[in-house]
Formats: C-alpha cells, sequence, structure tokens
C-alpha cells in the first residue's frame, strides 16, 4: 500500500490517539457491550496493518474460519472504497499471503498452543507476526495474571502488538470509575490501552479509556461508521 494512501486512513488519527499505536509488545482491549462490533473493529485494525504489508494471525474461540474469513473479505472491500485503492486483486492476495487464522476451543486453548502455532508457521513459513487478534480469549472473568504474562511475553519475543476484546454491560457486573469491568481492570498494569466503543444514535463513538501511562488522555473525534464498520472521522 502507497505510503499516501495509508497516511489517509483514519487508523493513523486512532493511532495518534494512543499515543503512536499499541507497539510492539504490548496488550490493547477493545471494549463494548454485546453486538456493538468489537470483532470489526478489530479486523478494521488487522486489514490496515495487512495493506502496510506488515503479518497478522488472528486467533478466534468465537466463529469458524469461513465466516472470520468473510467478515475480513467485507472490510477489506470497504476499505478499498474507502481509500481509493486500485490493483484490488494483487492487495487481496498479499493481505492473504500475510494473514493466518487459528481457531480453537474456548476451553483448551493456552499460551502454549499460541507459542507452538507461531512455532510451526515460522518454521513452515518464515511467518512470525507483527500483530496478533485474540478473538474471544483470554476471558478475563475467567484468566490468571500467569496467562497474561505468557501473552505478552510472547508478544516482545515476536516484536508484536496484541489486541483482545471483553464485554461490558452484563448483569450483575462490577465497573471501576472509568467503566471498565472490574474484571479487566484488576489486570490493568498488564493492559497498556483500553478503548470503549460506545453505541450511539447513528455511529460508534470510540472513548480510549487508557493510553499507556498518560494520565492526560487525548479524546478525538473517531467513531465506527455501523454501515461499513470502519473508523472515521467526526
Amino acid at each position: 500500500m502507497e505510503k499516501s494512501m495509508t497516511d489517509r486512513s483514519p487508523v493513523r488519527i486512532f493511532e495518534r490517539a494512543i499515543g503512536g499505536g499499541l507497539g510492539a509488545g504490548n496488550l490493547g482491549v477493545v471494549l463494548s457491550r454485546p453486538g456493538v462490533g468489537k470483532t470489526a473493529f478489530m479486523i478494521g485494525l488487522a486489514v490496515d496493518h495487512l495493506l502496510q504489508g506488515k503479518k497478522v494471525l488472528y486467533i478466534s474461540t468465537k466463529e469458524p474460519v469461513e465466516h472470520i474469513s468473510d467478515f475480513f473479505e467485507q472490510i477489506f472491500q470497504s476499505t478499498a472504497e474507502s481509500l481509493g485503492l486500485d490493483d484490488i486483486s494483487r492487495r487481496q492476495l498479499l493481505m492473504e499471503r500475510n494473514r493466518h487464522i487459528h481457531v480453537y476451543n474456548r476451553k483448551t486453548f493456552s499460551v502454549e498452543k499460541l507459542e507452538q502455532a507461531v512455532g510451526f508457521l515460522d518454521d513452515a513459513m518464515d511467518f512470525t507476526p507483527t500483530m496478533v487478534i485474540m478473538d474471544g480469549t483470554p476471558r478475563f472473568e475467567n484468566t490468571e495474571e500467569w496467562e497474561l504474562e505468557g501473552i505478552r511475553k510472547l508478544a516482545a519475543k515476536w516484536g508484536a502488538e496484541v489486541w483482545a476484546s471483553s464485554n461490558t454491560h452484563r448483569d450483575g457486573q462490577d465497573m471501576d470509575d472509568r467503566g471498565v469491568p472490574t474484571r479487566v481492570a484488576e489486570f490493568d498494569k498488564h493492559l497498556d490501552v483500553l478503548i470503549d466503543l460506545v453505541p450511539a444514535k447513528e455511529h460508534v463513538e470510540v472513548k480510549v479509556i487508557k493510553e499507556h501511562d498518560n494520565p492526560d488522555i487525548a479524546q478525538v473525534q473517531l467513531e465506527v461508521d455501523p454501515r461499513t464498520m470502519l473508523l472515521r472521522w467526526r
């Protein structure tokens, strides 16, 4: 993807809002009520990453490979139209070569399996991700500190940033004064960026709750278009 096209992406604004990006070795979490668009938001970040020629590993414990692949295709086509990309077929092929989707049973997935998967990809295909999307895992209601520490260590080893997600507004769910579920907030020292997707009348607001160790968080006017599920400036 030409640099001028990359620079036009609203993801650049989002990266500036989180201190220049999530960063290699760091863990970010996208929060929202169920059904608001956490998966689409993370795939949008992944597609932008892929269009820069970088490598993405997508881990899911929620959806089959076919469904995720179709979602990538949808977001890619919307992104291509939004940025006015040419040579779509070549870009799409490059995206598919630089992306791997692995689906696991939520009950049996582990940090060890993640490490083994990337080890196999590296040995067989010279593939080491620079972004890892973890959709459906870790489950913050059941995770422990050692699991998040393990994920961060692997991310640092690979030079990758990791995005995960968690639901808000469950029945009986305790929240801290930022509106973060306490089962997420208790692992705050392991979380570098926290994003909340807040549904509004005709869009979804993107709210930065935590931006690394910056106490003065800049709130930019970014939202998600519910039609295309792409980031846009408002």
